[in-house]
């Protein structure tokens, strides 16, 4: 038996619990069954704006026109340049961290599968480990429909849509959340064809006007609520056939078929039934207000709980625990801040706090403001065709509850908003504040202006 301080196991967002008590002197050891750096470095986050960002620049030529500027012809990118670039980038990232471990003498990296055998006790590669504190931090996969046909084909999910060289000429992507329109939006850019058949709504958990806006200005085409009934792979070439949301039968054929209908934990081949660790029906481990499990000195945190699937929330879990047993050594439960969101799709959005559909069925008061970007200096610069601020502000305290942003540097303007919220700050406080002109976040204050207009004609002033 190998005893360790402490054990991780996930060496992605689960690197916060290994460095920074390391430098305290615990000893740390780490598994990790695929590359290092978990899924956001790997075939997530990072390498998907790594593809997405040229994008932008392939949107803004295919608008020159409006200025007028002559582009001389379409803009062109060189694919297999930039997906080899991602690749290499992120390989390289991937290799130097258990690089960086086998120089920290407390830290003890091991390439393995690691899976409990007792509450406190894991076997990986034969041998058998133990410490004070373990952390499962496995994450999610992609979930993977229960379509007629579809497991015989050579199918993509997000991990080979990133590990990709070669533009096909065509893709239909089934699903119409984050990854799936980021993805297709940006395989759209590169010069794909691309359709999109979700069975429910595009968007469906964002604010209503936010989703209504983001399908008058799709990237590429989405029919939803399609019924897929079967997928075929003939001749090389994807067939998906359903029904259409009006009833009608239809087959969509492409080069190339991305799947992206969600995700489910990495719980399942961890050995939990040999501990009194428990998930949820779906297999997200629970845990406490400490993000403890059901065994003490055994903590859990990111995808793999199921509260947020974003990085900088497992970021923060992360943090939280290291302050908590480490730094503090006091018990605080954990207290999320606001936790913002964005999607890095054409347009851009960008969400914090409560939606209006949220506060209609709380019964909370409040004032709305929406400004478009067109109503400000920098969107009449731009020309902007699309785009708006949304602020929901207490009609009782006059602190913000909510914002939602789409439009241009989304995912930049809802910074100001976070802070806001996180802060209590209040609609005069807001409006207190001397904003850049032109800049872009005039947006934002003219929004806050609409709410100021409102509160005062409900008041008679």
């Amino acid at each position: 038996m190998k005893e360790f301080d402490i054990i991780v196991i996930g060496a992605g967002a689960g690197t916060k619990l290994v460095t920074p008590p390391s430098q305290l002197g615990k000893k740390v050891a780490v598994f990790e069954k695929e590359t290092p750096g978990g899924t956001c470095l790997n075939r997530g986050c990072i390498p998907s704006k790594m593809m997405i960002y040229p994008t932008e620049l392939l949107w803004e030529s295919e608008s020159a026109f409006k200025y007028p500027i002559d582009t001389k012809g379409k803009l062109q990118a060189d694919f297999a340049a930039i997906s080899k670039r991602v690749s290499a980038t992120v390989d390289a990232d991937s290799v130097s961290i258990p690089i960086a471990y086998e120089k920290n003498p407390n830290i003890e990296y091991f390439p393995y599968h690691a899976r409990f055998v007792s509450d406190k006790v894991l076997e990986a590669n034969g041998e058998k480990f133990t410490a004070k504190h373990i952390f499962i931090v496995v994450g999610t996969r992609p979930q993977i429909p229960a379509i007629d046909g579809l497991s015989r084909t050579p199918y993509w999910t997000s991990r080979e849509a990133l590990r990709n060289d070669l533009l096909p000429s065509s893709l239909i992507v089934i699903g119409a959340g984050f990854i799936s329109l980021e993805l297709g939006a940006a395989y759209k850019a590169y010069g794909c064809d691309v359709v999109g058949l979700t069975r429910t709504d595009i968007l469906r958990e964002v604010d209503k006007e936010i989703r209504q806006e983001f399908e008058s200005h799709l990237p590429f085409p989405i029919h939803s609520h399609f019924t897929i009934q079967s997928v075929k792979f003939e001749n090389q070439l994807f067939s998906v056939s359903g029904i259409k949301s009006d009833g009608n039968h239809a087959v969509f054929t492409a080069e190339k078929l991305l799947v992206a209908t969600g995700i489910v934990p990495n719980s399942e081949d961890l050995g939990l039934e040999n501990t009194q660790i428990k998930c949820n029906p779906l297999g997200y481990i629970q845990v406490n207000e400490f993000l403890e499990t059901n065994v003490p000195g055994v903590y859990a945190f990111g995808d793999v709980i199921g509260r947020y699937f974003f990085r900088h929330s497992a970021n923060f879990e992360g943090e939280y625990l290291f302050k908590n047993l480490y730094l503090d050594q006091k018990q605080k439960p954990i207290q999320y801040p606001s936790m913002p969101s964005a999607i890095f799709t054409h347009p851009q959005i960008a969400t914090v706090g409560k939606t209006e559909e949220q506060l209609i069925t709380e019964g909370k008061p409040y004032y709305k403001g929406v400004n478009r970007y067109s109503s400000s200096a920098m969107g009449m610069a731009r020309l902007s065709d699309t785009g708006f601020v949304k602020i929901l502000v207490d009609k009782e305290t006059e602190k913000l509850l909510g914002a939602h942003i789409i439009g241009d540097e989304a995912s930049n303007l809802i910074h100001q908003l976070i802070l806001a919220i996180d802060l209590g700050a209040t609609l005069d406080q807001m409006l207190a504040m001397i904003y850049i002109h032109p800049a872009l976040p005039e947006v934002t204050r003219n929004a806050f202006r609409k709410v100021r207009d409102m509160r005062d004609q409900s008041k008679g002033k």
